[in-house]
């Protein structure tokens, strides 16, 4: 009888292929962004700057049962619908542009010293090509997340969004998104790739190793980058606010000067908890699911 030899998706080669990592970062993204998706609604809420009582929160806890009982547990998921549309292609864009740039810096050469560059690189390549393609579905996703939204479809929003604002109302945030998550995930894989490698040095099959890495990644990733969330959700809600000063703002340095003006340096810790909650089950399911889709479609 012969021995039927097992392939442990951990020892496939380190770039399967871009087909390959395009399509299990785009079922990854779908996945991660589905899960935790009320925790962002709630994050989103505590950074805006509220006029009416009735939308500022004072914590997760408090966010959660108000909007629930006031508004229903639906509420919490209004704009999902935006963020699968956007999230598959990103992450998509953004997984194959991350293995192509690591194989071809030579990242995935075992003991290469090369790895935190070429890991750092790589996510960096990647965010700025699939932040491109993901920014406007953002936008939409925040203005229907915001308190008293008009809006109940993803395509009725772009619709007005466009027609009142125009198509730089998409865009506005783009440079303060690039600089907040070219950092974010250059942390993010390179703690990822660090912490897997330590927790999982010999590359065998460990899901655990992928849970913790990416987990912890994803909290590190998600603080250190906070105050420029925060700017970022300013800028792509200003035109749901009735402040005169937020609907005008024009960029990420009018941004920080509202920030910090009106809350000082707490401003710019705004959402920290649920960020940072949202990031660490968020990102460790994600690359969890980014290797498991990897493994499962290449062994097909």
């Amino acid at each position: 009888m012969e021995a039927i030899e097992e392939v442990e998706y951990e020892g496939l080669p380190p770039n399967a292929g871009l087909a390959v990592n395009m399509m299990a970062g785009s079922l990854a993204g779908i996945t991660e962004h589905a899960v935790m998706f009320p925790v962002d609604s709630i994050k989103t809420r505590m950074q805006v700057f509220a006029t009416s009582p009735a939308a500022v929160y004072t914590g997760i806890g408090n966010a959660f049962s108000r909007i629930s009982s006031t508004e229903g547990m639906r509420a919490l998921w209004r704009g999902v619908s935006s963020v699968i549309m956007g999230a598959g292609p990103a992450h998509a864009v953004h997984f194959g542009v991350y293995e192509a740039v690591k194989e071809m810096m030579g990242g995935n050469v075992h003991g290469s010293q090369n790895q935190w560059i070429a890991t750092s690189v790589a996510g960096a390549s990647a965010t700025i090509a699939s932040d491109a393609l993901m920014n406007p579905f953002d936008v939409i996703k925040q203005r229907m997340q915001v308190h008293e939204s008009q809006f109940r479809s993803a395509f009725t929003c772009a619709r007005t969004v466009y027609r009142t604002e125009g198509l730089n109302a998409f865009y506005i945030s783009y440079p303060t998104t690039l600089t907040m998550t070219v950092p974010f995930t250059a942390v993010q894989f390179t703690v990822y790739e660090q912490i897997k490698s330590f927790l999982n040095p010999t590359g065998v099959y460990s899901p655990t190793a992928h849970i913790v890495s990416g987990g912890l990644a994803g909290a590190v990733a998600g603080a250190v980058t906070t105050p420029l969330d925060v700017a970022k959700t300013l800028l792509q809600t200003r035109g749901t606010s009735q402040d005169a000063e937020i609907r005008h703002a024009r960029g990420m340095q009018d941004a920080f000067r509202i920030i910090w003006r009106r809350d000082g340096f707490k401003g710019f810790a705004r959402g920290l908890a649920p960020r940072v909650l949202t990031f660490m089950p968020s990102n460790a399911l994600c690359w969890l699911s980014y290797e498991f889709f990897k493994a499962a479609i290449r062994d097909d």
